[in-house]
């Protein structure tokens, strides 16, 4: 009975320590932890097109982020932003056209540069797509104002 009952509790353990994966439905997500807002920044062509997502840690649970696209038909994968030490405020650009052959696109989250290394992720937060009521700008200062407005004045 004892060995049932310290079975149980070790894969309620498991359960409770595996990665939280949650959708990111539109172009600001908004947790206790951490906050993303999108923009695309528009270039002279689609090549030069970029989309630029906005992260704020807002307290210290997460130290590392990568960024993965996923082609979500083959399931083929691919890093768009290498594990990268999340700061207060870390923006990440990826091109536009990066989303034609990895529409699925995955933030993860690390505790710290070892789980990241051991890719063992805290949060994953996934789109499908660059989400509908991403705004679009043309220039770096109306989207830099947009993503303040959103992200860092207090509401």
């Amino acid at each position: 009975m004892l060995r049932w009952l310290a079975l149980i509790a070790m894969l309620l353990a498991r359960a409770a320590a595996a990665q939280q994966a949650v959708h990111g439905e539109s172009s600001t997500f908004i947790s206790s932890t951490v906050k993303l807002g999108w923009v695309v920044k528009r270039g002279t062509s689609e090549a030069e097109t970029l989309v630029i997502v906005r992260v704020v840690a807002t307290d210290a649970s997460y130290r590392v982020v990568r960024v993965d696209g996923v082609d979500p038909f083959s399931k083929q994968r691919k890093v768009l932003v290498a594990a990268r030490p999340l700061e207060r405020e870390t923006d990440i650009a990826i091109s536009r056209a990066q989303f034609a052959d990895y529409p699925s696109t995955e933030f993860h989250f690390f505790r710290s540069a070892e789980d990241a290394a051991a890719n063992r992720v805290a949060l994953t937060v996934f789109y499908l797509g660059v989400p509908d009521t991403t705004p679009e700008f043309t220039g770096q200062r109306e989207a830099e104002t947009y993503l303040e407005r959103i992200l860092i004045e207090p509401k």
